[in-house]
């Protein structure tokens, strides 16, 4: 007689708890509702919708697959991947590199100080809502050393105050960042709830493979170039008039 394996359920409930308290704070971080400012940018979109580049559902697909969507896998994950190891080995001086790599690849002002004050709003709701000291020493180091602050770092320092895994950060990044972008061409097009959803899955169908490649990305391989993005963006900042900040 065969008998049924044994299952140790108290060791079970204990990882399903610590899970959960990782997970819900991602969702957390991840809502719109969460206050760091990122509902108010377009990230540039609104720039090509100015300019006619992007103006129905066909040329903001285009836009997704051809900038948004190798932004993140060649700049925006790779940085959060190497910012998560470090804040886990507490490398600083390797941390201060990221943050100014991180500011350098943005070449458009407007870029550089989107991701500049919703890094800096994140690190500081870190700080005061987990009270840790993790991100209590980096809001330091960051102040004396005048470290430029990083959407994609702060999300890593997110997670690694949460004790969530490196896929389920920067699967949280892309999933923040689409869905933000989609919210604001439904305020920027003829575009509705339907559609931008039907797109968010179909990007979001790309992202099993994009985070493997995002996470053995090199160092010294980080960053990617899209000047008809940064004109987009450049000339937003000088715009007649405009709905979001960039």
């Amino acid at each position: 007689m065969t008998s049924a394996p044994v299952t140790n359920t108290d060791e079970t409930h204990t990882r399903s708890a610590t899970d959960a308290a990782w997970l819900v704070g991602l969702l957390q971080a991840g809502d719109s509702f969460y206050p760091t400012g990122s509902y108010a940018h377009s990230f540039g979109l609104e720039g090509l919708v100015q300019q006619g580049v992007v103006r129905d559902r066909a040329t903001l697909r285009d836009f997704i697959f051809l900038s948004a969507l190798p932004a993140l896998r060649h700049t925006d994950l790779p940085l959060a991947a190497h910012a998560w190891r470090t804040f886990g080995e507490a490398n600083w001086p390797r941390l201060g590199e990221l943050c100014r790599l991180s500011s350098a690849l943005k070449t458009a002002r407007e870029t550089r100080a989107a991701s500049e004050n919703i890094g800096r709003q994140r690190a500081e709701l870190v700080a005061g809502l987990r009270v840790h000291p993790l991100a209590q020493e980096y809001l330091r180091r960051a102040s004396t050393e005048n470290w430029p602050h990083s959407a994609a770092i702060s999300a890593a320092l997110e997670g690694r105050v949460l004790g969530a895994p490196l896929t389920a950060v920067l699967a949280g990044i892309s999933y923040s960042t689409l869905a933000s972008l989609l919210s604001a061409a439904m305020k920027l097009l003829r575009l509705g709830q339907n559609a931008a959803q039907s797109l968010l899955t179909e990007a979001l169908a790309a992202m099993p493979a994009l985070l493997t490649a995002a996470e053995s990305t090199a160092f010294d391989d980080i960053g990617w170039f899209n000047p008809w993005l940064d004109i987009a963006a450049a000339r937003h900042e000088i715009a007649d008039a405009r709905m979001f900040i960039s």
